[in-house]
């Protein structure tokens, strides 16, 4: 373990060499190994494949029944349709491959053990969740569209609660919200709950890890969490030992395994703490440089965060305890759910609530589109990715004819380029029902935020596509007369100085190649 200090005296601790993301570790890790391993099976399938197009003729009828009642399940599935037609596709140009692959995703071959986890634990979570009977009451008189969101949220796996007594603090940009996450974890006295989508060292892992080694020897339960891509990604697959070598318990998300499964769909994209159960953080900033941009990746790397103190920050504990409890199939939410938290003197209501591709449910996006749907005057929106179902592009165009101004900031710089190819694709169409989109010029966008009226507004790690809406597990918070609604809507004001607006004539204007390459990439759009 070597440590170093910097600027601002505060050591960095690291516990892999600097070298880790060579060309070599990349070439011999173990995400490697587990990649060539999934290659070759998807090369056995292949094969196999061939192999069936050779059999006799009652076979192929017995292909053509097989891929006859796919069609049939997928008319009566719970799939939004655009996923629908994506599969419809791929079994109309590959209708043996296109059948049996449907079938493989469908078995969860992988993921069941995984989905009863999450199950189990997401109801246990609700138990400890109550609402409170005369708050609910009083919303419903004084804020009746806000009392119908808040009713569905109860009633959603996980039973997401609405408080009073909770204060919110909006931070704009990775780089405020730092020093006062530093600040929190150094007040901690009891417990420390880390759970985030990307960890990285650096400068920002390496204070924060200084600071966890420190609680350690003070008595303090420090946990971490992060999602098992990291292995493949930033850290190494005994990253968690390192840790627990300091004290730290430490464990991996679903660890990514070398057999073909739809167990890569299901990552951990929450990014949330909670010190002591009286105050917690989420929003888009993960635990790595560039979203306090200590380094340049893709220019100005522009991103937020909220912390939250009070009683909404119970949510974020049974959040934490849900994912926490998956990992090794143990209940430990008696031990900490039974301490509330303070209540806090704040304005406005605070609803924190969690989604998870374990369900149909699609909390985060009924939370976006019910914004869109009650707003009167304006939604604002920040995004780093646009790849939208048909619902959402519905809830968007149909706020934009009522007369509701709706803007999108995206990136100027995005980190994906075929993301962004792929966004294009829906620009016309939301431009032609008049909502404005806009391309942050200084670098990438990557916070995510929906503020609505000047009353409303949700901050959380929920973007706008595929893989946050169905596949991810994501958190957010839903805040309703909170002082901090007009901190995020001065945020979208101050970003929107430094944009572009997208105009029909940037849309012509680009090259063909680049064209065909979005409409082709919206056909798949679902399965990235």
């Amino acid at each position: 373990m070597a440590q170093r200090r910097s600027s601002n005296r505060i050591p960095i601790t690291r516990l892999l060499p600097k070298n880790h993301s060579s060309l070599n570790r990349v070439i011999f890790s173990r995400g490697a190994i587990i990649l060539l391993a999934i290659l070759l099976e998807v090369l056995f399938i292949g094969l196999g494949f061939l192999w069936f197009k050779r059999l006799p003729l009652r076979v192929v009828y017995l292909e053509h029944l097989i891929g006859t009642l796919v069609v049939i399940y997928l008319f009566n599935s719970k799939m939004d349709a655009v996923s629908k037609n994506t599969w419809l596709m791929l079994m109309m140009l590959f209708p043996i491959f296109g059948s049996f692959f449907f079938l493989y995703t469908k078995t969860d071959f992988g993921v069941r053990d995984l989905k009863r986890k999450v199950t189990q634990y997401t109801n246990e979570a609700g138990k400890h969740l109550n609402q409170d009977a005369e708050l609910l009451a009083t919303i419903k008189e004084n804020h009746p569209h806000t009392y119908q969101l808040v009713t569905y949220l109860n009633k959603s796996p996980g039973h997401f609660p609405i408080y009073a007594d909770s204060r919110l603090t909006y931070y704009a940009w990775g780089d405020d919200f730092f020093p006062a996450f530093k600040e929190a974890l150094l007040k901690a006295k009891s417990y420390i709950f880390l759970e985030y989508f990307i960890i990285d060292e650096g400068v920002m892992w390496g204070e924060i890890l200084t600071i966890l080694e420190q609680k350690v020897k003070e008595g303090v339960d420090v946990r971490v969490l992060y999602d098992g891509m990291v292995e493949l990604s930033t850290l190494s697959y005994d990253y968690t030992d390192r840790m627990k070598n300091l004290g730290i318990d430490a464990r991996a998300f679903a660890p990514i395994r070398p057999f073909l499964s739809t167990y890569y769909n299901y990552r951990d994209h929450r990014k949330i703490t909670v010190i002591d159960g009286q105050v917690a953080f989420t929003g888009g900033v993960n635990l790595a440089d560039e979203y306090i941009n200590q380094i340049d990746r893709f220019g100005r790397w522009k991103d937020n965060a909220i912390k939250i103190e009070g009683q909404a920050v119970q949510t974020f504990k049974a959040l934490f305890l849900t994912m926490w409890s998956t990992t090794n199939d143990e209940d430990e939410f008696g031990n900490f759910m039974l301490d509330y938290p303070l209540s806090v003197e704040a304005s406005g209501y605070v609803a924190p609530y969690g989604n998870s591709p374990m369900n149909y449910h699609h909390i985060a996006e009924n939370v976006y589109i019910d914004i869109l749907n009650n707003a009167k005057d304006y939604v604002h929106i920040m995004t780093p990715y646009l790849v939208i179902d048909s619902e959402m592009i519905h809830a968007l165009t149909f706020a934009a004819e009522r007369g509701v101004e709706v803007s999108i900031i995206m990136p100027g710089i995005p980190d994906k380029p075929y993301a962004f190819i792929l966004a294009e694709t829906y620009f016309k169409e939301l431009i032609d029902a008049g909502v404005s989109i806009y391309r942050y010029s200084p670098g990438f966008v990557h916070s995510k935020v929906f503020v609505s009226d000047g009353i409303k507004a949700t901050v959380g790690t929920v973007n706008l596509d595929y893989r946050s809406l169905y596949h991810h597990f994501e958190c957010g918070v839903y805040m309703y007369g909170s002082e901090a609604v007009d901190d995020v809507e001065e945020d979208f004001q101050e970003t929107l100085k430094k944009c572009q607006r997208v105009t029909y004539l940037s849309l012509k204007s680009r090259p063909p190649l680049r064209k065909i390459s979005g409409y082709l990439l919206k056909t798949i759009a679902p399965l990235l």
